[in-house]
């Protein structure tokens, strides 16, 4: 089932890190190196709660998306302001619950909500299964790179677009 959230308050924070444990581990690895696992995750989650905190929740429109079964989130993502739309971004299901549907049921039920805005997503080249995910919820590539909200440039990844 779809929730969707527009202030930390009433996102279930530490659900939402069980969604994203696996990038969080990896993210630890490639950030903090030096620091041990569980300190490098802990790292990690505070900088997310605070980025959600002081940026992405205090951006107008902006809001998280989670498909929750059985009282627990298996899928998330967020959409937030993007060039005259929308971007999706963090798409990640909890690795135990992958190939379920629940990443595809999440987008097509959140998109379905957004009517007549184009929504983007940057999708890493490298990354089959988010790029068959996007095609087959109706995304078209645009751009053989991506253009992030603070203006970053990526060669390793693409630009999605698909109408609401």
């Amino acid at each position: 089932m779809l929730e969707v959230f527009d202030s930390l308050k009433s996102l279930n924070f530490r659900m939402l890190m069980d969604v994203y444990a696996q990038s969080n581990r990896e993210n630890a690895e490639d950030f903090f190196p030096q620091l041990l696992g569980t300190q490098g995750i802990a790292l990690v989650e505070q900088q997310f709660y605070t980025y959600l905190q002081e940026v992405f929740f205090k951006t107008r429109n902006s809001r998280y998306c989670v498909w929750a079964e059985a009282g627990k989130y298996v899928s998330a993502l967020r959409l937030e302001p993007y060039r005259d739309g929308l971007l999706l971004e963090a798409l990640e299901t909890a690795p135990e619950q992958r190939r379920k549907g629940y990443g595809s049921s999440l987008m097509l039920t959140a998109l379905a909500q957004i009517q007549g805005e184009p929504v983007y997503s940057h999708v890493g080249k490298r990354n089959a299964a988010s790029l068959t995910l996007h095609m087959g919820c109706g995304f078209e590539k645009i751009q053989d790179f991506a253009v992030y909200i603070d203006g970053s440039v990526s060669q390793n990844a693409v630009t999605l677009k698909r109408m609401g």
